[in-house]
């Protein structure tokens, strides 16, 4: 057994979330201990399986050795991340849950009669959960920002456990079930409502990571060769280059033209999901023409609306990936359907936000050949690590570097389709800019919310949603774009090697994994044939 299989096999059960949405559902009836003492010993115990790493020889084999050291990047965000703990800081931590429950009944890898046990045994874990975020959050730790963002998805847990959640299930007893236990579940969201109410309103914590950390999590675990200040750099220049090329393609103010493009939307919002549902298969088939990637074997893109919980949180749509430890490649694009109580010009404004001539981009970047056909591919990897392992940096570079090959393809046929798809990489540009000025302690929040209402195109209102994600989530807004630029250099140099086909690199990087992005350039760069060619 190797290193690596013994350290999943204690890794796997300690996170049964992550677990569960691979598919292994020997793991789906519980969502773990998340208590102090439950918190403290996976800390411990990961400084051990560190140690462990750093003292092994590393593995003959090449792949073998990847894989270590992908372990190796997890491990030293742990150990970066265990003076910055989220269990103390963060709700999101504890609210987050819901998503699990979603999921089982999404995907159905079991008889319904199982999902009902499994979503009953989460149900009654819930009230604990919440307890544990009541107990384990520190005020001197926590932002009012940071602890004022999860109330808004907390306050739909209701409306999802009691209504949504049991109407997945046919039988009508086991429906009855999972509505009792959904009120009490309920009842003690409404508990930890009320509670974070009141911390939001006395705690003193600083959202700030610093650039030490900042700076290190980018070095040591995405392996980029560079902190937060050449990070930064690199956003700015990047700006500069797009908004020199968006005026010229706008004829003037880019910012203007941007804003004109939201009058061309869809009436309703099932028009949207119609509109959406067509642009995903035109970006399959313009895939298909061109001979741009390889399809994994029975893959599906599920065009649906938005689960209702998350209609809070999510403006534009969003992909939900297949459980990648299991033979389904049914990935699922969500629809930014608005909660049920949103008035006639809350819809407005949500389809206004998505825009037709938008939707093109959008629509190749979460799934085709972006996240959909990304995960999809990527499940076929026979290496359990590179599925549970993965970064931002690479899945939502992967997924804009996408964007940018399709044009550089000629997808993108008309004037306002070409300025909406510099408009989103503008604001990947000023996504960089601003996290790193946040978190680095060079700009506040009001500062950046003008930034994005100035230098880009939000809405006051979007803008103030944006920085919190931002202050609550530090290193990830910039991955987008940082991700982008790295895939597309890995790319310049396979070709001019003549190490293979666009199309070939396409398969062998997205097939490896979605790894921090120093890795999958050895990866494909010294070992391009690396599992390429599956089915």
């Amino acid at each position: 057994m190797t290193l690596v299989t013994s350290f999943l096999d204690w890794y796997l059960p300690a996170q049964p979330i992550t677990a569960a949405h691979l598919g292994l559902t020997e793991h789906e009836g519980t969502f773990g201990d998340f208590t102090e003492a439950g918190f403290l010993a996976r800390q411990r115990e990961h400084a051990e399986w560190l140690a462990k790493f750093t003292a092994a020889d590393l593995p003959a084999d090449f792949s073998d050795r990847v894989d270590h050291e992908l372990v190796l990047t997890h491990l030293r965000r742990e150990r970066a991340m265990a003076d910055w703990p989220a269990w103390r800081r963060d709700p999101a931590v504890y609210v987050g849950t819901l998503g699990g429950l979603n999921t089982t009944f999404l995907h159905r890898l079991r008889p319904e009669p199982e999902l009902v046990e499994s979503a009953l045994s989460r149900l009654a874990e819930l009230p604990g959960i919440y307890a544990a975020c009541r107990e384990n959050l520190d005020p001197e730790l926590a932002s009012p920002l940071i602890v004022r963002r999860s109330l808004g998805q907390l306050r739909t847990a209701r409306g999802f456990l009691t209504e949504v959640l049991p109407a997945n299930v046919e039988n009508e007893a086991d429906r009855a079930r999972l509505v009792e236990a959904g009120e009490r579940a309920a009842d003690a969201a409404d508990e930890l409502t009320t509670y974070l109410e009141g911390l939001a309103d006395r705690a003193t914590g600083d959202w700030r990571m610093g650039e030490k950390l900042y700076s290190t999590l980018l070095t040591e675990c995405e392996l980029l060769g560079y902190g937060a200040s050449e990070l930064h750099a690199r956003g700015e220049a990047a700006y500069a280059e797009l908004d020199a090329e968006a005026t010229t393609v706008a004829g003037g103010d880019w910012r203007v033209a941007v804003r004109a493009l939201q009058e061309d939307h869809a009436a309703t919002l099932d028009d949207l999901l119609t509109v959406v549902a067509e642009e995903t298969e035109q970006a399959r088939q313009f895939l298909k023409d061109h001979d741009l990637v390889t399809f994994a074997e029975g893959e599906q893109c599920r065009v649906v609306p938005s689960p209702s919980f998350l209609r809070p949180m999510f403006v534009v749509p969003f992909y939900m990936t297949p459980p990648a430890a299991t033979p389904s490649r049914l990935g699922h694009y969500f629809v930014p359907f608005t909660p049920d109580d949103a008035t006639p010009e809350q819809v407005e404004q949500r389809l206004r936000t998505n825009s037709n001539p938008g939707l093109r981009t959008v629509s190749v970047h979460e799934a085709y050949p972006g996240h959909h056909w990304h995960f999809s591919w990527h499940a076929g990897n026979p290496r359990l690590v590179r599925k549970v392992f993965r970064t931002s940096y690479f899945s939502e570079g992967w997924a804009l570097y996408a964007e940018r090959m399709m044009r550089e393809q000629g997808y993108y046929t008309t004037p306002g389709q070409l300025l909406a798809h510099l408009d989103f990489r503008l604001f990947r540009a000023a996504r960089i800019i601003v996290d790193t000025e946040l978190h680095c302690g060079d700009m506040t929040v009001e500062q950046a919310e003008e930034f994005m209402t100035t230098k880009y195109t939000l809405t006051a209102g979007t803008a103030k949603g944006e920085v919190n994600r931002y202050c609550s989530w530090p290193t990830q807004a910039p991955s987008y774009l940082t991700g982008a630029m790295e895939i597309e250099a890995i790319r310049d140099e396979f070709l001019a090697r003549g190490l293979g086909t666009l199309k070939s690199f396409h398969d062998r990087i997205a097939g490896s994994g979605a790894m921090p992005l120093g890795l999958a350039r050895r990866v494909v760069l010294e070992q391009p044939g690396e599992f390429a060619g599956w089915r």
